[in-house]
């Protein structure tokens, strides 16, 4: 003799519990795209008519006694109609969409239910327990949890009382593990169930968030370093509009091209469709470099880099680059690039201790499981940020030693001894 749900059906209709919390509140965003309608809540109570086949041994029971034709035509029809009041509590359980609707229809059809046993208690005696035991798989999908438990104490009662009081109970034993087992089975299901969908809604919470990050991050990046060149341009027009007019016009020339740019690539961002290229953001971080009076030494190509770092280093290249012209102050910056690394020095005026802006947590996102580290540049001035993607990689010995290997030869002079640098370990300040 067992039930729907907790002796052999192990998924409850998602209506009921997969798309509700606890507390009868809706999933986020369960009903806002269309996703079509989920299979357990058509055919969720398929699961009821199987269990429904135990309901034979009852109805041959009735069929069996001596009791009156009238009385067992009566009483098989009861069962009939207690199976077929069963999965309609089921099929409606599909349909509701909060804990409170549910409990409605539990309340509906376990009370018929309880009726319908009592009206054949006459006829099968106490072997009527074997329709309790699917008066409690119910319950456990349509009423509140401490309810459900009411309902299994009392029906664990009625099968110990009342074959220990006619002296049945050696034959009946078996009806209190059937109600236990699919008690607390049922109620187990339900509460993983009601966890898992609670953790299912807590991941798209962190999910939305995440992508508002990314988006504000990108955003970030995008504007801090285009706004950044924008205003060094327009200060250095304003400077040569009357010394030198045409170089003022060209400046401002390529003040309106930033900000088409810009414009474009917040929109790019915002769609989710923007992907910086580490060969590009090293031409631009040449212009930006040069555009502030600070003379550059990049690498003049990526091919020391994993190709899959050099988005992320992109980025990377992109926030520290906007920062040494924003903030440095600086004459000299210098870039390397590695397998899984970016090293940015510069001899400005350095990071104040404990400064992290927007910008530099930015960039910890960024590399996720790898390290950031932010030291006093070579002579104690300026400033040196590592980031490496790999936490087994290594990284150059210091700026220093590098811009002497490569030697001083301007903009972009330090590239065919960067992409040779063979990584030394470093130790992060």
């Amino acid at each position: 003799m067992t039930s729907d749900q907790g002796e052999g059906h192990t998924e409850p209709p998602t209506s009921d519990i997969a798309e509700r919390t606890g507390d009868g509140s809706s999933v986020p965003g369960a009903d806002d795209a269309d996703i079509g309608t989920n299979p357990w809540d058509r055919f969720g109570w398929v699961m009821a008519t199987i269990w429904l086949l135990f309901l034979a041994f009852p109805i041959m029971a009735v069929y069996q006694s001596d009791h009156s034709l009238l009385v067992r035509v009566f009483a098989i029809g009861g069962v009939l109609l207690y199976a077929a009041v069963y999965v309609a509590g089921f099929v409606r359980l599909g349909s509701t969409e909060t804990a409170a609707q549910a409990t409605r229809v539990g309340v509906t059809h376990l009370s018929v239910l309880t009726l319908l046993i009592l009206a054949v208690v006459p006829v099968l005696g106490p072997w009527v327990l074997s329709l309790v035991v699917f008066l409690v798989a119910l319950s456990a999908f349509t009423l509140p949890l401490r309810w459900a438990g009411v309902v299994m104490v009392l029906a664990l009662a009625t099968a110990i009382i009342w074959p220990a009081m006619i002296g049945e109970f050696d034959s009946m034993w078996f009806f209190v593990a059937i109600i236990l087992g699919v008690g607390v089975g049922n109620g187990l299901v339900r509460v993983l169930e009601e966890r898992q969908t609670a953790h299912r809604a807590l991941e798209d919470e962190r999910q939305l968030a995440a992508e508002r990050d990314r988006v504000a991050r990108d955003v970030h990046d995008v504007l801090g370093h285009s706004l950044t060149v924008i205003t060094v341009k327009a200060e250095l027009a304003e400077r040569l509009i009357e010394v030198n007019p045409e170089q003022a016009q060209h400046e401002l020339a390529q003040i309106q091209a930033l900000t088409r740019e810009a414009l474009a690539e917040v929109r790019a961002t915002v769609a989710g469709l923007r992907v910086a290229r580490l060969d590009d953001e090293l031409e631009r971080a040449a212009a930006a470099l040069s555009g502030a009076g600070i003379s550059a030494e990049l690498p003049t190509g990526t091919s020391a880099v994993d190709p899959r770092h050099r988005i992320v280093l992109a980025w990377v290249l992109r926030e520290l680059v906007t920062n040494v012209v924003r903030h440095s102050a600086a004459t000299r910056c210098q870039v390397l690039l590695g397998g899984s690394w970016i090293r940015v020095t510069d001899d400005g005026v350095g990071v104040p201790e404990g400064a992290t802006g927007h910008g530099l947590r930015g960039v910890a996102e960024r590399i996720g499981c790898g390290t950031l580290s932010i030291t006093t540049g070579a002579g104690g001035r300026g400033t040196e940020v590592t980031a490496t993607l790999d936490p087994d990689a290594e990284a150059p010995e210091s700026a220093r030693t590098a811009g002497e290997q490569a030697g001083s030869g301007g903009n972009r002079s330090a590239g065919t001894a960067t992409d040779q640098l063979e990584p030394r370990a470093t130790t992060h300040g």
